[in-house]
C-alpha cells in the first residue's frame, strides 16, 4: 500500500494536565465478516479518524503507517490528539463496534532488507499501540527484495516478528492482521514459501489477512473468475479458493481492494462487480469480509454498495 510520508514523530505518554488517560482496547474477538478501510492520506479540514458516521459499515479502521522510524501520518496524526480526545474518539468507535488499529510498515518500509531486529522493532511496535490505546496492529509487510531473494530469511523474520507482537499484544485482547500481496501465496513462486511458509509456522497468532489483490498486473485479479477461483499462469493458485485449498484457512481471507483507479497500480474494480464477487463467494461458503485502500475514496457508501448482495448493512 502506498503512502505519502510526512515526518516521525516521538511518542509521547498519554497525559494531559498531568493525569493520565487511560484508553483500552476493545474486546477483541476476531469474528468474521470483517469490514476494514485503511486510512493514510491527510483529510482536508479533518485530525485524525473520521466520525463513524462517514465510515458506517466497517468495522476495522486502520491508521497508516507506524514504520520502523516511528509513527506517520494517520499515525502520527493519532498521536497528535489531546489523551481526551483519543479517548473520546475510542469511545465513539467501540460503541459502532469498530476497531481502531495501526497498520505497520507499507510500501515505504522495508525491515528485513534494513536489518532490523524482529523482536526489538516487535516490542517497539506493540509498546506504541498500548500506549496510544489501540485495538492491535495490521502488518502491511512489502519487504520485496527479501521476499524474492528466496532465501527463507524474509518469511523467518516474519515469523520472529509476529510471535514477538503476540506476547505483547495477546491474542483475543488485541487484533493481530497481516496484508500480504495475494501472490505471496503462490506454491513454488518463492524459495522461502513467502506467506505459505508464514501461515505455517504463524499463522494460528493471525486473526486473518487483509489480501491485497490489487498493484499485481493490469489483468490480476479484475473479474470475479481471476478473483475467486482462477488465477492468472503469471501468480498461480492465488486467487481466494486457490489460497484456501493450499490450506490457509477461508475464514482469513479477507478480499482487499483499492476503492478507485488512483488508489492503485491496478487490480481496480466497480463497486458494483466487487458486490457481485463477494455474493459468490459467499455462496460458496467464504464469509471473511473486503478491505479497502483507503479513506476517504471509500467511506459509508462504498461499503454499503459492496455488501449489498452479500453482507447488506
Amino acid at each position: 500500500m502506498d503512502g505519502v510520508l510526512s515526518s516521525p514523530v516521538k511518542s509521547t505518554h498519554p497525559r494531559e494536565n498531568g493525569t493520565e488517560v487511560s484508553i483500552s482496547p476493545n474486546a477483541t474477538l476476531a469474528h468474521s465478516p470483517h469490514w476494514v478501510i485503511y486510512s493514510d492520506r491527510s483529510v482536508s479540514g479533518l485530525t485524525g479518524p473520521p466520525p463513524v458516521s462517514e465510515i458506517e459499515g466497517f468495522n476495522v479502521f486502520a491508521l497508516s503507517f507506524l514504520l520502523v522510524a516511528g509513527a506517520f501520518d494517520q499515525a502520527q496524526a493519532w498521536t497528535q490528539l489531546t489523551p481526551t480526545r483519543r479517548a473520546t474518539i475510542k469511545a465513539e468507535y467501540a460503541a459502532a463496534g469498530i476497531k481502531l488499529i495501526v497498520s505497520l510498515f507499507g510500501s515505504t518500509d522495508a525491515p528485513t532488507s534494513n536489518g532490523a531486529d524482529p523482536i526489538a522493532t516487535a516490542n517497539t511496535m506493540a509498546d506504541w499501540v498500548i500506549q496510544y490505546g489501540l485495538d492491535g496492529v495490521d502488518v502491511d509487510y512489502e519487504d520485496f527484495d527479501a521476499i524474492n531473494a528466496g532465501d527463507g530469511k524474509a518469511e523467518a523474520w516474519l515469523a520472529s516478528f509476529t510471535r514477538q507482537l503476540r506476547v505483547k499484544l495477546p491474542q483475543g485482547i488485541f487484533l493481530l492482521t497481516h496484508a500480504p500481496v495475494a501472490p505471496w501465496f503462490s506454491p513454488g513462486k518463492f524459495g522461502g514459501g513467502a506467506y505459505l511458509t508464514v501461515d505455517s509456522t504463524v499463522g494460528s497468532l493471525i486473526d486473518w489477512y487483509n489480501l491485497q489483490f490489487y498493484n499485481q498486473g493490469a489483468d490480476e485479479y479484475t473479474t470475479c473468475a481471476g478473483l475467486l477461483t482462477n488465477s492468472s499462469s503469471t501468480w498461480p493458485q492465488s486467487a481466494l479458493f486457490q489460497i484456501a485449498a493450499s490450506g490457509v484457512p477461508l475464514e482469513k481471507l479477507v478480499i482487499g481492494k483499492p476503492a478507485t483507479t488512483s488508489d492503485a497500480s491496478d487490480g481496480f474494480m466497480s463497486t458494483s462487480t466487487l458486490a457481485r464477487c463477494l455474493s459468490i463467494a459467499k455462496n460458496f461458503g467464504w464469509s471473511a469480509g473486503a478491505m479497502v485502500w483507503e479513506f476517504p475514496d471509500a467511506n459509508s457508501t462504498w461499503i454499503s454498495s459492496v455488501r449489498r448482495l452479500s453482507f447488506p448493512v
